[in-house]
C-alpha cells in the first residue's frame, strides 16, 4: 500500500509541507510507504475547458501533470495540502484537481484521502470545502475525524506552535492507515 501527499504551496519547506510530512509520517508508523510530491516549481496548467479530452482521452496540455497524476493513480491513499491564498486553495493545487476533468473514468474512485490546510487566520473553511469536493466528486474515501484537518500558521515553521492542529493532522495520518488497512483486510475476505 501506498499514500502520495501531494503539497500545493509553492513555497518548499513551508507549512503546509511539515503538516502535510506529519500526517505522512503517522501512515509510516503503520507500515504504509509514503511519497511527498510537492508542487512548487512544477508546470501545471489550469484546464481551459476545451474539451479536447472528451474526444482524445488526452489534455493538450504538455506540463507536469501526467507524472503527478499517473503517481496519484497507482497510489492507495491521497492528501491534498494546501495553503489559503485570497481565502481559497492554492493555484497550484486547483490547477492540479481541475486538470482531473480529463481523467474521465475517474481513476481516483474508492481510493481513501482528504485535505489538509494551513491558514494564518481566515479562508479556512472555504478551502477545505474545496479540496474536499474534489474528494467527493473522485468518489473517493475520506475518513472522518472530529476536527477538520486544518492548522494555523504564517511564517515558516509557525504551524508548529498549533498543537491542537499537530494533534487533528497526526489523527488524520492514522486514521488514513486504519482505513487503508481496513479495507486491504475486507478485500483479502472477499475473494
Amino acid at each position: 500500500m501506498k499514500v502520495v501527499g501531494v503539497v500545493g504551496s509553492a513555497r518548499p519547506g513551508g507549512n503546509t509541507e511539515i503538516l502535510t510530512n506529519i500526517a505522512l509520517d503517522e501512515i509510516q508508523k503503520e507500515g504504509i510507504e509514503t511519497e511527498l510530491i510537492s508542487l512548487a516549481g512544477k508546470k501545471i496548467e489550469p484546464c481551459d475547458g476545451c474539451r479536447a479530452c472528451s474526444e482524445t482521452g488526452k489534455c493538450h496540455y504538455k506540463d507536469d501533470f501526467e507524472k503527478i497524476a499517473e503517481k496519484m493513480i497507482k497510489a492507495d491513499g491521497i492528501i491534498l495540502s494546501s495553503p489559503v491564498y485570497y481565502g481559497a486553495a492554492s493555484p497550484q493545487i486547483v490547477s492540479l484537481i481541475s486538470r482531473f476533468f480529463s481523467k474521465r473514468d475517474k481513476p481516483l474512485r474508492n481510493k481513501v484521502g482528504g485535505p489538509i490546510v494551513v491558514a494564518r487566520r481566515a479562508g479556512k473553511n472555504f478551502t477545505f470545502a474545496q479540496l474536499l469536493f474534489f474528494f467527493m466528486i473522485q468518489e473517493m474515501i475520506i475518513p472522518g475525524s472530529s476536527y477538520w484537518n486544518v492548522a494555523f500558521g504564517r511564517s515558516k515553521g509557525e504551524v508548529l506552535k498549533d498543537e491542537e492542529g499537530i494533534n487533528t493532522i497526526k489523527t488524520f495520518g492514522k486514521k488514513i492507515a486504519w482505513l487503508l488497512k481496513k479495507l486491504k483486510t475486507n478485500e483479502s475476505t472477499d475473494r
